[in-house]
């Protein structure tokens, strides 16, 4: 079996893979489409610590191969998308509709594949870069046949995080303002769930100029190239304070919400000091274990600002999956706009290389 794997020093395309069966709980899915994330390229570069050798990718969909003997939910034939979030569906959190709190999502990791021989693990509960995956029931979420898998299979991360820290963690209400730090597959997703929140002003914030135009399709109304400007200065120029307030040492002015996409200290401060009185800063994009920013914590406790971090945009998957599908369906939520390269496996480093030249909104494999 073909896949992409993580050797502890890179990644390769091989055929030296094979794959068990699944057990009782288990689905096995014929990945049809396989989006490229940067999560996938944090472990190649040691940001995310992983076990090698593992199969990478995390964010797909397919046909469901075959089922355990104790799987209910899908069927021999159904199309899914695959959630990278296998909780256990019984604790506290996953009771309350909070599956991203699950504490058996972390550290599950397990050993479905052999690569030469050898057992390999797989990588995010998912290893959607082969042509075929095992996951959990859980994981396997139901879709319409007639959505494309090249799109579907962008729901799985991308849109979930992004549209879901929007919807499910931030709630963002109509009017309020946003500054979203960070044009990629993430960010577009931000962009477009403000959009559907009904946010007044939606600033787009990158090092990349040219991505701007793609940045105002998905909804963004204003957009500052970081590269060239003081990104805080810009977004306070663009939402300033009330000029009957009354102006001060905690800079009243900015925005109602900000997210860094990035996962980098310097854009989560720039984050939190480009709020407004009463703001929130979301940190969503990952950084190096142990990443730490300063903050002065007068600028938080005086004027109600916040901190606050979202996994993987607080899904729901079985509920906000088909939602997402529902909103594509009636044309508000923009999927096939998202893929702007598709490849073979073969093709894997040519779309990193266009996604570390910030070239592409997303990169999709088809098997």
């Amino acid at each position: 079996m073909r896949g992409i794997v993580y050797t502890g020093t890179d990644a390769e395309v091989t055929d030296k893979l094979e794959l068990a069966e699944p057990g009782p709980t288990e689905v096995k899915v014929k990945i049809e489409a396989a989006g490229v994330c940067h999560s996938d390229l944090s472990v190649i570069d040691g940001t995310i610590p992983w076990k090698a050798p593992s199969v990478l990718g995390h964010e797909g969909a397919g046909v469901v191969a075959a089922v355990g003997s104790a799987v209910s939910s899908v069927k021999v034939g159904d199309h899914v998308v695959i959630a990278t979030l296998a909780s256990c569906g019984t604790c506290r959190a996953c009771s309350t509709g909070h599956p991203t709190w699950c504490i058996h999502t972390l550290g599950n990791v397990s050993t479905p594949f052999t690569y030469d021989g050898e057992p390999a693990s797989n990588f995010a509960a998912a290893s959607v870069f082969a042509e075929y995956t095992i996951v959990k029931e859980v994981q396997a979420v139901s879709i319409d046949a007639d959505v494309p898998f090249t799109s579907a299979s962008l729901i799985g991360c991308g849109v979930l995080t992004g549209v879901g820290a929007v919807l499910n963690r931030a709630e963002v209400r109509p009017g309020e303002t946003a500054a979203v730090f960070g044009v990629g597959g993430v960010g577009l997703n931000v962009i477009q769930g403000l959009r559907l929140s009904g946010a007044s002003r939606i600033v787009a914030v990158d090092t990349v100029a040219g991505k701007e135009a793609l940045a105002r399709q998905f909804g963004a109304t204003h957009f500052v190239d970081a590269s060239g400007a003081d990104a805080v200065k810009a977004i306070r120029a663009i939402v300033p304070h009330d000029p009957k307030s009354v102006a001060g040492a905690l800079g009243p002015g900015g925005v109602t919400w900000s997210f860094d996409c990035v996962g980098h200290p310097t854009v989560l401060r720039n984050a939190i000091d480009a709020l407004d009185w009463g703001g929130t800063a979301v940190a969503i994009g990952i950084p190096p274990r142990g990443t730490e920013v300063a903050v002065d914590v007068n600028s938080l406790a005086y004027v109600d600002r916040a901190v606050m971090g979202c996994r993987y945009g607080s899904a729901r998957p079985h509920h906000d999956i088909p939602l997402m599908v529902e909103l594509y369906k009636e044309g508000r939520l923009m999927l096939d706009e998202l893929v702007t390269a598709t490849a073979p496996l073969e093709g894997f480093r040519d779309i990193v290389d266009a996604m570390h030249e910030g070239k592409l909104a997303r990169g999709v494999l088809t098997l």
